[in-house]
């Protein structure tokens, strides 16, 4: 990546649906240089362009972080198990006193308590977990781009 693929990144940030054409304009390339450069980005995978939903606005109203302590050797594994659930929006591994920390939507809290109970305790190598609900979202951003791209 280089400084104008940091450019573009940008743009895109601050709205996923911008017009190529804008973003070429305030940059001073042509459309396909953006377009070229948007779907190598795509293609492998530093860009996803996404909406992102306030999960109480459209039904889900029990999202939850589910911190989930895994055996070492199971671990590849079991994220992977988990991450088909489709409830899963977010999955990370981490270092601390559990090994992955799952981001989910459920509907309710029986939704949540069936997916818990029913689903991941039963997912080869999960050995406990911690859930704490997602009672309202203040902020859902992006990284600064910008900072990186000082750096370069």
């Amino acid at each position: 990546m280089d400084q104008l693929d940091f450019r573009i990144l940008i743009h895109l940030q601050e709205d996923g649906r911008r017009p190529f054409t804008e973003i070429a304009k305030s940059l001073n390339i042509t459309e396909g240089t953006v377009r070229n450069r948007v779907n190598k980005m795509v293609a492998d995978k530093t860009l996803q362009i996404i909406g992102l939903v306030d999960p109480h606005r459209v039904g889900l109203d029990t999202p939850a972080l589910i911190h989930v302590a895994v055996q070492p050797a199971l671990l590849e594994e079991a994220a992977a198990a988990i991450s088909r659930f489709p409830e899963v929006s977010y999955l990370l591994m981490v270092a601390g006193d559990y090994d992955l920390v799952v981001e989910v939507m459920c509907r309710d809290r029986e939704h949540l308590t069936g997916l818990i109970t029913d689903r991941l305790h039963k997912v080869n190598g999960v050995t406990d977990t911690k859930t704490t609900f997602i009672l309202h979202v203040y902020k859902v951003v992006q990284p600064d781009l910008s900072l990186v791209q000082k750096t370069l």
